[in-house]
């Protein structure tokens, strides 16, 4: 079942799609000068046993918006793989919210990329994530 909340302005459907993310559609995403930022309005597809949106799946896509903001910050020209993954949750998101991923830090160089980022419930913190990334250059 699909809300029929609005979307925050700014935010058009994501523009990456993959085989893991598919089953949480529809996300949207929307991009800043600094990294993108991923969003998704809260159903049942998104929840636990307990009926809130499931750690596996916030940290998934804490991971995505991460590494999708410091393939930006690096121009877009290197892949990236995750080296290191780390949340703390903060408190839970519930069906019909809005859940935000902000990537407000990113660091990169030559070999690895590092970033920060907030996730919120309707913006009330959720999780907080950190992440290191390896950057593979595209061949020449």
């Amino acid at each position: 079942m699909h809300q029929t909340r609005p979307i925050p302005d700014g935010f058009e459907r994501h523009f990456r799609q993959s085989p893991v993310t598919d089953p949480w559609e529809p996300l949207y995403s929307r991009r800043t000068e600094r990294g993108v930022i991923l969003g998704f309005i809260a159903e049942t597809a998104h929840t636990n046993s307990r009926g809130f949106v499931h750690g596996g799946l916030i940290s998934a896509l804490a991971d995505n918006a991460m590494g999708l903001s410091c393939a930006q910050v690096a121009g877009g020209e290197a892949s990236l793989v995750t080296v290191n993954l780390t949340l703390d949750f903060l408190g839970s998101a519930q069906i019909g919210q809005w859940v935000e991923f902000d990537t407000v830090f990113v660091k990169s160089g030559g070999t690895l990329s590092f970033a920060q980022a907030f996730v919120t419930a309707d913006g009330e913190p959720c999780a907080r994530a950190n992440a290191v990334f390896r950057l593979l250059r595209k061949a020449a």
